[in-house]
């Protein structure tokens, strides 16, 4: 059994958020535009939200004050995505009518998004990962039926991702800044070191 599915991924391109996805339908090629870096830390009963700005399509930059972020649900919900922008907008849509759905309960709301991303034959194929928060909880979504709270308050998602995360868990450990400056740093040291992910701030507090 292991044999067979070594075989199966032999040879298989592994596919990452900053990776240009290219392909061909109808003899037209078309690029997805892939490559952010989106943060979310949780500090002193306080949540925030950072993105940066940077837009890549293939080896080139295509805008450097894109907005991946968002205030849902009367303010009372913050949201970050990487991936796709016109399947994050589709995304937080249907995001924003599960928590009306489900009276804001955050928790049910990404439970049944998540459910119906990777079930809906036209959601399945959308291209992106979200970080949905508000004054309580914090989770990460994706299209294959994931929703993961962290268990430090911090996730981080896109190609600056880790880095975003690493620079984070350290200075919460090692650090009194609060959450804001926090946040902040972490993402310009991601900044620093992915090329996909910029200097330019888009940031949400709850």
């Amino acid at each position: 059994m292991q044999g067979a599915m070594s075989r199966a991924s032999h040879g298989a391109t592994q596919k990452t958020m900053h990776e240009t996805m290219r392909e061909t339908t109808a003899g037209t090629m078309h690029e997805t535009m892939h490559g952010t870096t989106v943060l979310c830390v949780r500090k002193d009963n306080k949540a925030v939200l950072v993105a940066d700005g940077q837009v890549t399509m293939g080896d080139h930059v295509m805008k450097h004050t894109a907005r991946k972020t968002r205030r849902l649900y009367n303010d009372k919900v913050i949201a970050g995505f990487a991936g796709s922008t016109a399947d994050a907008i589709s995304l937080f849509e249907r995001f924003e009518g599960k928590l009306q759905e489900h009276s804001g309960n955050l928790q049910k709301a990404a439970v049944e998004l998540a459910k119906e991303w990777r079930k809906d034959r036209a959601l399945r194929h959308l291209e992106a990962l979200l970080i949905v928060a508000d004054s309580k909880g914090t989770f990460v979504l994706s299209g294959n039926g994931d929703v993961i709270e962290p268990d430090d308050g911090l996730c981080a998602i896109g190609s600056g991702g880790t880095y975003a995360l690493a620079a984070a868990r350290a200075m919460m450990k090692h650090s009194k800044l609060a959450t804001k400056e926090l946040a902040l740093e972490a993402m310009r040291i991601a900044s620093e070191i992915c090329i996909y992910t910029n200097g330019n701030f888009t940031v949400e507090e709850i």
